[in-house]
């Protein structure tokens, strides 16, 4: 399998730790995996980028751009600053709730991602979006948000990996107290998916 997944986000949504989810489910299958992160003021809310390359098509760890089969995008104008990325036939699955950058908070911009994600209605054909907010409050933290984005992606068959995979590598990363929700989160993720699935 050769594929480049994008994920991107800002520091504290958990990037980082689904994209090496993806990369270890893909080693577990025999595949070659290159990855990388780009990190800025992560721990300050700052802008978050994973490149995780799968296949021997793969001589570096960064996406070129208009290469990427499908970007996660965990927040609209991440999303948006990272569409470059994406090649013609791409997918993009986009958390809708925005998190206001600190410029926000000192003068009201009246950012609410609704401009960015009609934008990428008109312009990415293949879209998923997710009210992310909404669907984690039935788990009680906004920290499965990740793991409901990962579900999404193997759900419409864009990730290429299986369930059974992912699942496994949750089982082996994740820590025990979080495991059972993590693993709810994932499968309810992956329903939402296989509305999108690819035929």
């Amino acid at each position: 399998m050769n594929k480049d997944i994008l994920l991107c986000g800002v520091g504290g949504q958990g990037t980082v730790l689904a994209s090496n989810l993806i990369a270890a489910a893909a080693m577990s299958g025999g595949d070659i995996v290159h990855s990388a992160e780009t990190i800025g003021m992560a721990q300050r809310g700052g802008s978050v980028t994973s490149h995780v390359r799968i296949g021997t098509h793969a001589y570096s760890p960064l996406i070129p751009s208009g290469k990427a089969d499908l970007i996660l995008a965990f927040e609209p104008a991440e999303a948006a600053r990272n569409l470059g990325y994406l090649k013609k036939d791409g997918m993009v699955i986009v958390n809708k709730m925005p998190v206001k950058p600190v410029t926000e908070s000192l003068k009201d911009t009246g950012y609410d991602g609704t401009d960015l994600i009609n934008y990428m209605k008109n312009h990415c054909p293949h879209l998923i979006t997710l009210d992310g907010e909404s669907f984690v409050q039935t788990y009680g933290s906004a920290k499965y948000l990740n793991v409901t984005l990962l579900g999404v992606a193997t759900g419409s068959g864009r990730l290429g990996l299986s369930a059974e995979t992912i699942l496994q590598e949750i089982e082996h990363r994740v820590p025990e107290r979080f495991r059972e929700t993590n693993i709810q989160v994932f499968k309810a993720g992956k329903e939402i998916g296989e509305a999108y699935a690819i035929n």
